[in-house]
């Protein structure tokens, strides 16, 4: 009985996070090709705000799912800058941590985009 509901419920999980990853993978498509559909503009913009996403995860060490070896701990961050242009509407795009460093709130330039997808920005 025990098994048989347990096989019935991992089944119904892989297949809700088999679904996912599928939904997920087809928003990144549609995304990316609605990116390179989009004309690449230039605009006068400042730079109005920086954020970080640091995000962390823990994995057994040696393929131990109990952990009796220990973790490891990965970190990862995410680099966010926001945009204003003329007409006061705000962009924020996704960066490199080199790009984030060289930017500062307050820079005044020219911001380069096509979509959601960040090219660069051009200080004045």
């Amino acid at each position: 009985m025990f098994m048989g509901l347990f096989q019935i419920v991992f089944t119904i999980a892989f297949i809700g996070i088999f679904c996912m990853i599928i939904v997920m993978i087809i928003r990144n498509i549609g995304e990316w090709g609605k990116n390179n559909a989009s004309p690449r503009l230039t605009v006068d913009a400042a730079v109005v705000a920086k954020r970080t996403n640091v995000s962390h995860s823990r994995h057994p060490n040696a393929g131990d799912a109990s952990g009796a070896h220990g973790f490891s701990t990965m970190t990862s961050t995410s680099y966010y800058v926001t945009f204003q242009v003329e007409s006061g509407d705000r962009m924020e795009f996704h960066v490199s941590g080199s790009q984030y460093g060289m930017l500062a709130e307050g820079d005044f330039g020219r911001l380069s985009f096509q979509g959601t997808r960040y090219l660069g920005f051009e200080r004045n």
